[in-house]
């Protein structure tokens, strides 16, 4: 069987893979790139529209991003720090679109306002000292901040329409927020990446074997699903990007870095209405706070979305549990990942947290009238028979070796690079996406240092990414300028 040789492979059709393979063409035309997924279709697992919220995650109405420190004060660092790195995303997407990859901004991201919104006097205070710690710094100085009724009744009339007069409320806002149908969005990339030369798409393709040569090469077997056909690739770098299924293909690389990670799957559903006359009324994500014991990717929030140029209107998402760690994969996928290096920790996770298993069996079994009765703690007016469920995407959360030898189940994400930098994989969930430029940039001065490091490379990322190597956090005067830039490019002015 001849062996396919390429520079590098790209494993899953996600955003992830998109991003990488799009730089390295940019850094490197004549690069010879291989992407492999395991489905029909470019970008239908976590990245499908339906299948993530659709969120441009910068901190601005995520509550979980600044929580309550023990002496009553907001940290707002993780919040700066993922604001940061979606506006290197938003850079890179102004760049495609002006180069005329990418198509009409409206195609894939649309201006929706981000807003907070709490009631009760505990969580009203909290957001208003969360907007005086926020919009104190030039990232979110944009941000604004109401307790009025009459005022909140314009910024989310759904929302405040009914309510209580006497129940407090108070709500945030940045008027140029973002939805974004990524999945749109990478299949766009994709179809440019085909049209280029060195670059081959092999779908219906699941990896069966991964394993590096003496001289540093990796070795992978690709089998096609539709025709039993086996083809046998080699590269110099690969990139595991294929969501929940990346652990999986990382524990079968052999890595010493993948030893002790594991993996806590974590299911979502919508409720989803599509009438005009109820979504004509909502033009904004609400994010609210999540319930006690609940996963961050369980925050409620009540969203416009445009996906595949269709508006809905969405709710959720309902967190579920399950063994899965894709949307189409296998019930033993959880069972499958336990390793000796493991054990220990997914043991010791599944002991501290049961609190959060209870709280994801519990969403199983809930009924379509319990849903409906969550979703009117932000609509009070909602109807039950305007609303339906849809499945959402699955999410594997990280589970990764502590000090003291146990577990720590981790929320967001991490790359996991092999110290030879030939192979990278991407893990875990939130913000995901929306933060893909910046997370394969991390990918790239890991595993291609040397390239990095020159002048053709360098000079290229400032193109490509105009604040490439300052500090967006730290740099009021350079940030103004690049958010002026796309913001009017990705047509997001309010």
């Amino acid at each position: 069987m001849a062996v396919r040789q390429a520079d590098v492979v790209l494993v899953g059709g996600g955003v992830m893979s998109a991003t990488l393979g799009m730089t390295l063409k940019q850094l490197d035309p004549t690069m010879d790139i291989v992407l492999v997924e395991r489905l029909g279709h470019i970008a239908h697992e976590s990245t499908d529209g339906w299948n993530n919220a659709g969120t441009g995650h910068a901190g601005y109405c995520e509550l979980n991003y600044t929580p309550e420190t023990d002496e009553g004060d907001v940290a707002i660092d993780r919040a700066l720090q993922i604001n940061a790195q979606f506006e290197v995303t938003l850079q890179f997407w102004s760049y495609l679109v002006e180069q005329g990859i990418l198509p009409d901004p409206k195609k894939f991201i649309n201006r929706t306002p981000h807003q907070s919104f709490v009631w009760g006097e505990k969580d009203v205070a909290f957001l208003k000292r969360r907007f005086e710690r926020l919009s104190a710094h030039h990232l979110f100085r944009e941000m604004e901040y109401s307790e009025s009724p009459e005022e909140l009744a314009e910024w989310m009339p759904l929302i405040v329409k009914h309510r209580d007069p006497m129940q407090r409320v108070a709500a945030t806002r940045i008027k140029h927020g973002a939805d974004v149908d990524f999945g749109s969005l990478t299949r766009s990339i994709v179809r440019h990446l085909e049209s280029q030369p060195g670059f081959e798409l092999m779908l219906n393709s699941s990896v069966h074997y991964i394993d590096q040569r003496d001289n540093g090469r990796w070795k992978i077997r690709v089998k096609n699903q539709e025709t039993g056909k086996q083809t046998k690739l080699e590269a110099g770098f690969v990139f595991l990007g294929a969501g929940g299924g990346a652990l999986p293909l990382l524990q079968k690389s052999g890595i010493d870095e993948a030893e002790g990670y594991g993996g806590f799957p974590v299911s979502g559903q919508w409720l989803v209405c599509d009438r005009p006359e109820v979504v004509q009324q909502h033009h904004s994500k609400v994010y609210g706070k999540a319930p006690i014991g609940a996963p961050p990717m369980s925050v409620p929030h009540l969203d416009t979305r445009i996906i595949n140029g269709e508006p809905a209107l969405l709710f959720g998402p309902f967190a579920g549990f399950t063994t899965r760690f894709l949307k189409q994969g296998s019930v033993f996928d959880l069972i499958s990942s336990v390793r000796s290096s493991n054990l220990r920790p997914m043991l010791s996770v599944s002991k501290s947290n049961m609190d959060l298993t209870r709280y994801l069996i519990g969403e199983v079994f809930q009924s379509h009238r319990d849903r409906v009765d969550a979703l009117r703690n932000f609509f009070p007016d909602a109807r039950e028979g305007d609303w339906h469920l849809q499945d959402a995407g699955q999410r594997v959360q990280i589970i990764k070796k502590s000090k003291d030898g146990g577990g720590k189940l981790e929320f967001g994400t991490e790359i996991v690079a092999a110290k030879d930098g030939t192979l990278a994989a991407l893990l875990g969930a939130s913000p995901g996406a929306s933060t893909a430029a910046n997370a394969m940039l991390d990918v790239l001065q890991r595993c291609f240092p040397e390239k990095m490091k020159t002048p053709e490379w360098q000079a290229r990322m400032k193109v490509l990414v105009p604040s490439y190597g300052q500090s967006l956090e730290e740099d009021e005067e350079l940030l103004l300028k690049v958010r002026e830039r796309t913001l009017t490019t990705l047509k997001l002015k309010p």
